[in-house]
């Protein structure tokens, strides 16, 4: 069976320097030792689960200062590595029009699949009407967005959160941005904890919204959801890991052990993501 990661992470150095303020919390949030990878370490992952991942760039440089995993990059490793499927980039909503410029050219010269946005880590709400000339921007060029909700493990159990605000990553800003934009395609990213029923109420009632399940273990998903996938939601919601955060020899053998037919672990593992995104 085919198996589209629709949400991977390089785990590299570079995204390492990209959450460096974050790193120590993120080991001990995820009870793992966490080194860097080498670009062959990662690829040999892929190529021993045959994933073909859609790599994630990410952006916390307007709230930490640090270096991003930006377009160029993730650009790269798809255009090096025959086994990764596309990339999906980013751009930094406060930057205004640079971020709109930065966007067209990430999609017409870079031919990036769209564009991902952690709202907890950038310190903003998708649904804030300051970023609206972007959103509408982006409806123009055709792309979709891929928009982390729930919580998050960046910050976790530091004072404070290091002052991050979770509430950036509600579901009901992608209820507000998916009514005003009914053209751009949205996908949420992991199940949204602790509003996993706003999120489900979100995907059901948009129909330019879709859902993918990284970060979590399927056994820690909420009933309703997986139940979902194989019913009322069947058609909305995609594999996606959170690489390298939860390895594939367990994210994958937990979802093919649930029980679901094989016609919904076609449309979970590949058949969505071939027909919201294109891939």
């Amino acid at each position: 069976m085919r198996i589209i990661d629709v949400h991977c992470h390089p785990g590299t150095k570079r995204w390492h320097d990209t959450q460096r303020p974050y790193m120590d919390a993120l080991r001990k949030y995820w009870h793992q030792d966490w080194p860097p990878k080498t670009e062959e370490e990662m690829i040999a992952d892929f190529k021993r689960n045959n994933v073909e991942p859609v790599i994630v760039a990410l952006d916390f440089e307007h709230e930490v200062n640090t270096p991003p995993t930006d377009n160029e990059y993730v650009a790269m490793l798809r255009d090096k590595y025959d086994c990764i499927l596309q990339a999906w980039g980013t751009v930094d909503p406060y930057r205004g029009r640079t971020a709109i410029e930065q966007a067209e050219y990430a999609v017409k010269k870079l031919k990036l699949l769209g564009f991902h946005f952690h709202p907890i880590g950038g310190g903003y709400t998708v649904s804030d009407r300051t970023f609206y000339p972007l959103w509408e921007a982006i409806e123009g060029l055709g792309v979709p967005i891929f928009v982390d909700i729930g919580t998050t493990g960046v910050g976790a159990r530091m004072p404070g959160g290091n002052r991050l605000k979770i509430r950036h990553a509600h579901p009901l800003a992608i209820d507000e941005i998916a009514a005003d934009f009914p053209n751009l395609k949205i996908v949420m990213g992991h199940p949204g904890y602790p509003w996993t029923e706003d999120a489900t109420a979100v995907c059901l009632h948009k129909g330019n919204v879709f859902w993918e399940m990284s970060g979590w273990g399927v056994k820690y998903i909420p009933e309703s959801i997986k139940r979902d996938i194989g019913g009322r939601l069947k058609d909305k919601v995609m594999f996606g890991s959170d690489y390298p955060s939860l390895t594939y020899e367990r994210l994958i053998k937990e979802w093919l052990e649930y029980g679901y037919p094989e016609e919904i672990l076609e449309r979970f593992f590949h058949k969505n993501a071939e027909e919201v995104l294109g891939l």
